[in-house]
């Protein structure tokens, strides 16, 4: 692991309770492609999600019916889902084994994770993605808008976290040559910060 991510890992591991407790409500925007996603899919489909973080999204998923598997790279957000009686499992999405012994997953779910990963690498992680998901199986992914990477210290993490930030064009072109098709790149204000995210949707090819 990176130093940049390594550090980010870290931060995020001092303050997970705090930013389990004050992260936002589910945006609009993500709930209505969570409920995109199980109209979709139909109950029972299996979605690998990266980065659970305090379990969100994971919970409304299921309350629509969906199977979760729930995964971060932070040990304290592992450690907390586990605490709640869920399974979890540590994992690098860049790394370790993403297969399950049910098969390949229906789709895979990462919102405002894949942002921390380093752009020379967001293909491989992609590419690992699409290896285990279905043909059809579809992707979302949710990325903050803009150019370069950086540290920044915001919210309730009072370390510095390293991001990576994309344009659409830039980040469509990454999906499609890691196995995905009929990519499209929604842009929509942030409800926290004065930022823009990229909502990212794609099939497996």
């Amino acid at each position: 692991m990176s130093d940049e991510r390594a550090a980010t890992v870290r931060a995020y591991d001092l303050d997970a309770a705090a930013y389990a407790a004050n992260g936002p409500a589910l945006p609009a925007s993500v709930r209505a492609d969570v409920e995109q996603l199980a109209a979709a899919l139909g109950a029972g489909a299996r979605v690998l999600e990266i980065g659970s973080g305090g379990g969100r999204d994971a919970a409304f998923m299921e309350e629509l019916g969906l199977r979760v598997r729930r995964t971060d790279v932070t040990p304290a957000f592992v450690g907390m889902l586990r605490e709640q009686g869920h399974e979890a499992d540590l994992l690098d999405p860049l790394t370790d084994d993403l297969s399950s012994s049910e098969g390949p997953y229906d789709a895979v779910w990462a919102n405002a994770s894949l942002l921390h990963v380093a752009r020379p690498d967001l293909p491989t992680v992609l590419s690992r993605l699409a290896a285990v998901t279905r043909p059809g199986g579809l992707l979302r992914v949710a990325l903050k808008e803009g150019d370069g990477d950086g540290w920044s210290t915001h919210g309730s993490i009072r370390s510095p976290r390293h991001f990576t930030y994309w344009r659409a064009d830039a980040v469509t072109a990454v999906v499609a040559g890691a196995g995905w098709t009929d990519v499209s790149v929604s842009v929509v204000p942030g409800t926290a910060r004065a930022e823009d995210w990229l909502e990212v949707r794609a099939v497996r090819g």
